[in-house]
């Protein structure tokens, strides 16, 4: 211990003589740090943290399969036999995913998602609340709530006193039990419900929102419960997942019809579904192989700053090996030093990941119910930042230490650097800096198809309006609105926003496009029974819904206030139409859905319904009024504003129209056209940024690496130009001597750089929009780009080399 604490306050005392080399080294290690906590933060976020319940480990998540097709939530059937007969668990609980209600008391009415869930909910996730309890077996279908924290602290002021208090919940009093600890957000990995009720309030909360009452809790083939299990003391997973195969082999055979080719899906609680988990971590790989890159390409930078530094001790080292010292010492504290510069990176990294963390926030995952994806830096970021900085500070720090440690004492004591002797063309300068312009091209490769991307996807005609429109939703359900009466209050509030004045238009809808709240269904034209079903993308709408949105109308008519019980209207896109009606005039024609057949009234043009830089795809609208009985929005309803210009000021009139006519009615989700459109880009935007920014910091490096390294070259060839010029050498020569260095070094690089990219690139495929991964004119402008980069860093230090003074030069040793 002695020891090290005098190896530390020599090495700290060391780095006192050189701060321009400790902040060289920090800044660069720490950017490439940087980059590489905030990936990982999304790696701890949606990979490796469990919720915050008691005992993580043994608390799993249960899915169904079919056919080994995964995965599916429950029926409560299925819940109870195997609530009742696994023995492999000494709890489990089932809940509703996502249940919509309005909450009144303080404040404007507010539109929140909850969960209804058993009663042993919380028990079985063995959860401390913040305040109060959760829920009683007694109260299976008592009123009671458990509020989320943050909806605690920020609707009820933090109140204590909430406890044992009656609050509205979509007009019902419901009285607060409990408040859930910060920072819980369910079981789930993304999904932010902000209330649980017990599970018997589905009835009251939401009447037929899975169908009738009698099908939600008697049909066995209505999956609609995700279901939690905590095991027994000393079970596996593995064991539980042994048994639970046995069990799904007898239901199979007491239930065929529905259970014949029942199998189960464990994973721990918390975990992303299968599906989303291998996109997730195609995604998380791509990107921590990039910020990988980075902080290689700061390695190498750190490298030949510290194999200069190194150069300039040897005539240190060789005086303490006469005096005796060990290499063995001399090793030690050099890496001491390295590991306390990667660490103070590290410190760097840290600070500038919690910014970024905070900054990604801006960024809207696009969805139809409320997700949680903020990150923060966690004791997991924090101990990978810390045994990746140690890590690197040993990487870098290896090489420079070894030479600077075994100095060729005569040469060393003379003040010769043994690493720059004449005629060595090869050094191990000019591969690393070969290897950081190569790591640059792969890394500006990846940014320029990303940019391009976000580029391709910002021109993409979306088929609709792209500027003033407002859109406001409301949920006349969560309030007991029947549905006829939504389709009512719907129509009321269309005509009342219309009538606003610089309103031109107003419409009212199911689901927005590139909202992703639609559904579909597979159709076929009537009469042609051989002819293949597509999957159609499926909206409701009200009069004036295409006029509104600026969706051109192709052939026939809009929706007139269909009647609802008269026969069943639709209006169909031009590729539907094409599909289904080859070479016919739709108008006129049906289109069939199940047991429900639609009489095409128009044609419109084609818009992008899910993702914006999706193909194609069929769209069918229906009338609002004669859909909505049958059919019922889970999400709630979006009324849509066009204004003869900005939409800024017309949010307040419009929430004032809505609560004129029912002031309790919860206005949620307002968001202009533009937000809307933008929030669809996500994925290029998110990917476009962090490329940018990863890529401009490798360009940075490498440039200055390669900067460093000219200027190493010309300041130990001083004397070597000094008499090229005393012997009637150009200017002009001596400069072209360096750039040539700098440009043969360069050119080495995007010779194995380019391959390199080529292949790497065919990992961003899935992610692209629009862009090819072997994209001609991002492969010719990152090579063009990079070496007009090199030029300009090789061109600095050759225009100080033709300005040397021959009479200094040739008396420099």
């Amino acid at each position: 211990m002695a020891q090290l604490r005098q190896d530390l306050a020599y090495t700290f005392r060391r780095l006192s003589k050189t701060p321009g080399l400790v902040l060289a080294v920090v800044i660069s290690i720490g950017l490439g740090l940087a980059a590489n906590s905030t990936i990982f933060s999304m790696v701890s976020r949606f990979v490796l943290t469990p919720p915050p319940v008691g005992d993580p480990g043994s608390l799993l998540s249960l899915k169904t399969t079919d056919k080994n097709e995964c995965c599916s939530n429950f029926p409560w059937p299925l819940y109870t036999d195997l609530r009742d007969q696994a023995k492999s668990f000494s709890g489990l609980a089932a809940y509703d995913e996502l249940l919509p209600a309005s909450i009144g008391g303080n404040g404007e009415p507010e539109r929140l998602w909850g969960q209804a869930a058993t009663a042993n909910y919380f028990d079985v996730a063995q959860m401390r609340m913040a305040l109060g309890r959760g829920f009683l077996p007694s109260e299976e279908r008592q009123q009671v709530i458990v509020l989320g924290y943050r909806v605690w602290q920020r609707r009820f002021a933090s109140d204590a006193a909430i406890i044992g208090k009656a609050i509205p919940l979509s007009g019902h009093p419901y009285t607060v039990v409990g408040v859930a600890p910060p920072g819980f957000h369910g079981l789930d990995s993304i999904l932010d419900p902000q209330y649980w009720v017990p599970l018997g309030n589905i009835e009251t909360l939401a009447p037929g929102s899975a169908g009738s009452i009698v099908s939600v809790w008697q049909g066995r083939d209505n999956h609609w419960l995700a279901v939690i299990g905590r095991l027994t003391a000393g079970t596996t997973q593995t064991q539980a997942a042994n048994e639970l195969t046995t069990l799904s082999q007898s239901f199979a055979k007491a239930y065929p019809a529905t259970d014949k080719d029942l199998g189960f899906y464990t994973d721990r609680a918390g975990a992303l579904p299968p599906r989303e988990k291998s996109m997730t971590l195609l995604f998380l790989a791509a990107l921590s192989i990039v910020v990988l890159l980075v902080l290689a390409i700061a390695c190498a930078n750190v490298v030949n700053l510290l194999l200069a530094n190194a150069a300039a001790r040897q005539r240190e080292m060789a005086v303490r090996i006469a005096l005796g010292a060990t290499r063995k010492l001399l090793l030690r504290q050099m890496l001491l030093e390295s590991v306390i510069l990667a660490l103070g990176g590290g410190l760097v990294g840290t600070g500038l990941s919690l910014w970024a963390t905070s900054a990604l926030a801006v960024f809207h995952i696009p969805a139809p119910v409320p997700i949680d994806t903020n990150l923060s830096i966690d004791w997991r970021v924090l101990l990978y930042t810390f045994v990746l900085s140690v890590g690197t500070g040993l990487f870098f720090g290896l090489i420079p230490a070894l030479i600077a440690s075994r100095p060729i004492l005569t040469s060393a004591l003379k003040g010769e650097d043994a690493l720059a002797r004449p005629g060595r063309r090869i050094t191990l300068r000019n591969i690393l800096v070969v290897a950081q312009i190569a790591m640059s091209i792969i890394l500006l490769s990846a940014t320029g198809l990303f940019l391009r991307s976000l580029e391709h996807a910002s021109t993409i005609d979306p088929g609709f309006r792209s500027r003033n429109v407002l859109m406001v939703s409301v949920d006349p359900r969560v309030h007991g609105y029947t549905s006829e009466h939504t389709a009512q209050f719907l129509t009321q509030s269309r005509d009342r926003l219309a009538a606003i004045p610089g309103v031109i238009s107003a419409a009212a809808t199911d689901s927005v496009p590139l909202s992703g709240g639609n559904r579909s269904d597979g159709m076929a034209a009537e009469g042609n029974p051989k002819q293949e079903a597509p999957i159609v993308e499926m909206y409701m709408a009200t009069p004036g819904y295409f006029e509104t949105l600026g969706i051109p109308r192709i052939a026939g008519r809009d929706f007139a206030n269909e009647s609802p019980t008269g026969p069943k209207v639709a209006v169909i896109n031009k590729a539907l139409a094409e599909k289904l009606f080859p070479g016919l005039n739709p108008i006129g024609q049906h289109v069939r859905d199940g047991d429900t057949l639609y009489e095409v009234i128009g044609v419109v043009g084609n818009i992008k319904s899910r993702f914006i830089g999706e193909d194609t795809r069929p769209v069918l609208f229906r009338s609002l009024a004669q859909s909505i009985g049958s059919d019922p929005s889970f999400l709630g309803y979006t009324l849509i504003i066009h204004s003869e210009g900005d939409t800024a000021n017309l949010l307040s009139a419009v929430r004032q129209q809505i609560h004129a006519l029912d002031p309790a009615m919860a206005v949620y989700n307002a968001e202009t056209i533009e937000g809307h459109i933008s929030s669809a880009l996500f994925l290029p935007r998110l990917a476009g940024t962090l490329f940018g920014v990863f890529g401009f910091i490798g360009l940075v490096l490498a440039a200055v690496g390669l900067y460093g390294v000219m200027s190493y070259a010309v300041s130990r060839r001083t004397r070597e130009i000094g008499i090229r010029i005393a012997l009637g050498a150009q200017l002009a020569a001596i400069q072209r001597l360096i750039l040539r260095q700098g440009m043969i070094l360069t050119l080495i690089a995007l010779v194995l750089g380019l391959p390199a990219s080529l292949a790497a690139t065919k990992l961003f495929n899935s992610f692209l929009y629009g862009v090819r991964p072997h994209d001609a004119l991002t492969f010719t402008l990152v090579p063009v780009f990079l070496a007009t980069v090199a030029l300009v860093a090789s061109w600095i230090p050759a225009r100080r080399a033709s300005k040397v003074d021959p009479q200094t030069t040739l008396r420099y040793e």
